[in-house]
């Protein structure tokens, strides 16, 4: 569960106790519900930021393809690579202490066969450190989660909106078809996934999904009787303005706090305020 963080000596400590702090697992997440405990996922591109969430009691760390959008300024993920993403998985993977850390897979890195799933997932767990990875689709993807996940390669599923179906479905649409999401959602679990993300759907209808599973869900705009609830962490942070969805709620307004603090630097920089006697060596 979520702990207070600290400052101590230049690191960041959490004020948790010495059990809050034990690794959570993917055992952990399967026991949730019956344990009546909520999960908690943020997304991380880099150590700085993963060390942060980590900290502060996040029980998952995705390292989501997301990073088109929110690191290198794409319209969509469909441009990120498995190279990309095994690179900021290392990153974020030096960051990690406690959190289960879970890595994108992206776009056509497990579409053409179970095969290139199973090699490209164990590449996200052997280079980049990644935990368990995660993959979009339900029926569509049913033959490539079962490969990975009997690999002993714990795989979180996908459904509702997915983002690298963004072209088919004409936009970042709520979705709608219920029979659909049911049948997705019973394939994901069938396949041996240990847990799944429904994006963007009524919350009357991701509710019937959860009750139709047994592993938890992790909602993203899909209402509070999921089991858990995952944010993009720079909408989350008010640091990512190019698109405001109507799920996300700001916690902070950190990108004002920037802006303010640089023109500071620039002011006191042009007015030779900065270095002051204090940072220079004698």
């Amino acid at each position: 569960m979520p702990a207070a963080a600290k400052r101590t000596n230049g690191a960041v400590a959490s004020t948790s106790s010495a059990a809050d702090r034990r690794p959570v697992t993917v055992p952990d997440f399967l026991s949730a519900r019956s344990r009546g405990v909520r999960l908690t996922m943020l997304t991380a591109y880099d150590y700085t930021m993963a060390r942060l969430l980590d900290a502060a009691g996040v029980d998952g760390i995705l390292v989501g393809d997301s990073l088109g959008m929110v690191v290198q300024g794409n319209e969509h993920s469909l441009s990120v690579t498995l190279d990309e993403m095994i690179y900021h998985t290392r990153c974020v993977s030096r960051g990690v202490r406690r959190s289960l850390l879970v890595a994108d897979m992206p776009f056509m890195s497990y579409q053409v066969s179970p095969q290139q799933a199973l090699e490209n997932a164990g590449r996200l767990v052997k280079e980049g450190g990644a935990h368990a990875v995660k993959l979009e689709g339900g029926v569509r993807s049913e033959a490539s989660i079962a490969a990975i996940a009997a690999a002993d390669i714990p795989v979180m599923g996908h459904i509702g909106l997915t983002p690298q179906s963004v072209r088919r479905l004409g936009g970042f649409r709520v979705q709608r078809d219920e029979a659909k999401l049911l049948d997705d959602a019973r394939a994901t679990e069938q396949a041996g996934a240990f847990a799944l993300v429904i994006e963007c759907v009524p919350s009357e209808l991701a509710r019937k999904i959860t009750e139709s599973v047994s592993i938890p869900t992790i909602g993203i705009g899909a209402g509070p009787a999921c089991d858990g609830q995952i944010l993009v962490t720079p909408d989350l942070l008010g640091l990512y303005e190019d698109v405001r969805p109507r799920f996300v709620k700001q916690y902070a307004e950190l990108g004002r706090e920037v802006l303010r603090a640089v023109e500071a630097f620039c002011r006191e920089v042009q007015e030779r305020k900065f270095p002051a006697a204090e940072h220079q060596f004698r």
